[in-house]
């Protein structure tokens, strides 16, 4: 037997694998630090369970609905991105989705056609490319440095611009380095996608987490020329610590929406009712456990990037939004750890889990290497420890 093509080429997806192996190490026994999971690490707030335990216990709650959301819940996305985005939207262009990642394979499998080039600023979110290929379309990494922030700039998109190019994603705050666009530069990508009618998918997941003096800015609501063909994409995993729950959500041009509920309806049909309630109330509920998480992860954000700093060879820029930090790891590439030289962040990343315990994500798997993708969406305590960790692995 053999698998499809498809799927032979596809990837696995490495932060799953990573978390997938330190929660092993753990319930093994090993006193394993995991850095590599894209999750909060709070519980989901009580008002938004207690949402999801009434709509359980409700009949009408066990029945399939629409495919592209619960009406509701429609509304209350269009809300609040009037409110936090700065983006009118009508109901019929939402889509709710089994999470943002099912979110963004729609709009790709709905938008991309196979020849069509996607620009992906590097360091990107590991998923961007693979599901790219899944349409049949083709990934086209923009890189940037930590020399520019990890932000892609005009003219480095415009280098990368064929007359292939069908679209861009943009993500702003990012996973993996926690990178923010000011609003100067989001106006300006915004205007030469206009200018070049390519579609922008933007992933906003991030908004809520932005720290220190920086601001959320949307591209669409900047720059309202590029509206007609941008593409929106959330959901409340990050900002309620609702990972679990599995709601997302696409906002597309009404012609695009469509596509994407027709090919919703013959995948999954509707989102599992239970969650998409809680999600109304995620959205139109209270906010204040919003403000505390972030709190929590800005005091995190700020002992990480001290710890690390502190580690010699090990480079950092302060992340700006999201709950990742991404140090370079290449000032001590090519040294022998534990008896073995380490060439890659791949093989740092093993050794570091192998010997001092320690779970990171390797730059590799976001398109960077040298570099490692560490969450600090864990408690202070941990996070000192495994940081503590790798300084003296490192240090040896």
């Amino acid at each position: 037997m053999s698998l499809a093509r498809r799927i032979s080429e596809m990837e696995a997806s490495p932060t799953l694998a990573v978390d997938a192996r330190a929660k092993a190490l753990k319930a093994a026994g090993e006193p394993v630090i995991g850095f590599g999971a894209g999750e909060p690490d709070f519980p989901t707030p009580g008002n938004i369970v207690e949402a999801a335990q009434r709509a359980a216990a409700d009949p009408a709650t066990h029945r399939y609905s629409p495919a592209a959301g619960l009406a509701d819940l429609r509304q209350a996305i269009a809300e609040r991105t009037r409110t936090d985005s700065g983006v009118e939207v009508d109901p019929a262009q939402v889509t709710v989705t089994n999470g943002g990642k099912h979110a963004l394979y729609n709009v790709f499998m709905a938008l991309v056609d196979p020849g069509d080039e996607v620009l992906v600023p590097a360091p990107y979110w590991v998923s961007y490319p693979e599901q790219i290929k899944l349409a049949g379309g083709t990934p086209v990494a923009v890189p940037t440095t930590k020399a520019t922030g990890f932000r892609a700039s005009v003219e480095q998109l415009e280098e990368h611009r064929t007359e292939r190019t069908k679209a861009l994603v943009f993500v702003s705050p990012s996973n993996p380095t926690g990178a923010m666009y000011p609003a100067d530069e989001v106006e300006a990508v915004g205007r030469w996608a206009a200018e070049h009618g390519i579609w922008v998918i933007t992933d906003e997941i991030y908004q809520h987490l932005v720290y220190g003096g920086a601001t959320f800015a949307s591209l669409p609501g900047l720059v309202p020329e590029a509206r007609d063909r941008t593409i929106l994409v959330n959901g409340v995993a990050k900002t309620y610590a609702m990972t679990g729950w599995r709601v997302g959500w696409s906002i597309a041009p009404e012609v695009i929406a469509k596509g994407i509920n027709k090919l919703q309806s013959q995948v999954t049909s509707n989102v599992a009712n239970v969650a998409q309630h809680a999600a109304i109330e995620a959205l139109t509920g209270p906010q204040d456990a919003v403000a505390s998480m972030r709190e929590a992860f800005d005091r995190r954000r700020r002992l990480a990037v001290e710890h690390l700093s502190a580690i010699a060879g090990v480079d950092v820029v302060e992340p700006e939004g999201a709950f990742y930090v991404f140090p370079s790891f290449e000032a001590v590439l090519g040294r022998t750890y534990a008896g073995r030289q380490v060439t890659t962040t791949l093989e740092l990343a093993e050794v570091l889990l192998e010997q001092a315990k320690v779970a990171v994500v390797p730059g590799e798997a976001f398109g960077a290497p040298g570099y490692a993708r560490l969450s600090y969406a864990l408690g202070d305590e941990d996070l000192v420890e495994g940081i503590r960790r790798i300084g003296d692995f490192l240090a040896g």
